[in-house]
């Protein structure tokens, strides 16, 4: 087994194209920011790297990259055996690379952290447990007032405003302190989704929008439909539930594959998911190191 690190997402994409395609669902989050960073994204990061792990006969066994934007700056790893992520772990601490946290599959993701704690007499703390969910067969809900349509660029700072509250909503409804861990949109950006067609709201009988639903850029055949936020004086009413169902569905209706990620400690993100027809694929989660 040895280990490729790389700061070119063209280079990393031509080594690990097969073995991201293979699994598109899973790799979702590293084939997304990836091809983003490809296409020429200049976002300013303290750290700009892509992982290849090979096995003895050079074939690709696991990959990870560490590219985010905000605070501890998480490596982001994927599958892969317990050999590499140990080996990767003490190759950033020969280097004097600093290791806060660490999101992505498990086992991997806590093998490397606990190795980076082991490497600098520290401790690993859950942050948060997700589960990634694929959709199965699309269960279509009743649908609430009003209809989901795209959003356009007069509603760009709404979304935008949306988008930094669904962190610190997320996660007071898991029950926790403190904000989500989430890359910092700019109104630039926000208006970049709403171009390419990637954002949508929901709006009640009277045009007002009540509800937003996101997606990703498809990659691989396979896109990844988040954030959902529905702000608290308009929940329960069921404008989540439809509005990613028929997102959904517009994907699919383009022969894209569609999955999302829930926080495990929201019972009602994962019930309303569950319910148009996702199913779980794998445990992940966000790792601290201190």
């Amino acid at each position: 087994m040895h280990l490729e690190l790389t700061d070119d997402p063209a280079a990393f994409l031509d080594a690990a194209r097969d073995h991201l395609a293979a699994d598109p669902v899973t790799t979702t989050v590293i084939a997304t920011v990836t091809a983003r960073f490809a296409a020429g994204d200049d976002s300013e990061t303290p750290y700009r790297w892509w992982a290849v792990a090979r096995g003895a006969t050079g074939e690709v066994i696991g990959v990870g990259m560490r590219t985010a934007p905000f605070a501890p700056y998480p490596v982001y790893l994927l599958a892969m055996p317990d050999e590499a992520a140990v080996a990767l772990a003490r190759l950033l601490h020969e280097r004097g690379e600093v290791v806060g946290g660490v999101n992505g599959a498990l086992p991997a993701a806590r093998v490397f952290a606990e190795e980076t704690a082991r490497l600098i007499g520290g401790t690993v703390i859950v942050d948060e447990h997700l589960r990634l969910f694929e959709l199965g067969e699309l269960v279509l809900p009743p649908a609430p007032a009003g209809r989901l349509r795209p959003a356009g660029r007069d509603d760009a700072e709404l979304c935008l405003a949306w988008f930094r509250a669904f962190g610190s909503d997320a996660a007071e409804q898991a029950g926790r302190e403190g904000e989500h861990s989430m890359e910092e949109f700019t109104l630039e950006m926000m208006l970049t989704r709403i171009d390419a067609g990637l954002v949508w709201l929901w709006e009640d009988e009277a045009g007002t929008p009540v509800h937003l639903t996101a997606a990703n850029p498809p990659a691989y055949g396979v896109t990844r439909v988040g954030p959902v936020y529905t702000p608290k004086h308009h929940r329960g009413r069921g404008y989540a539930s439809r509005a990613v169902a028929e997102v959904s569905q517009l994907f699919v209706d383009r022969g894209v594959r569609c999955c999302l990620f829930t926080d495990q400690a929201n019972p009602t993100s994962n019930k309303i998911y569950e319910a148009v027809g996702y199913r779980p694929v794998v445990d992940m989660a966000n790792l601290l190191v201190d």
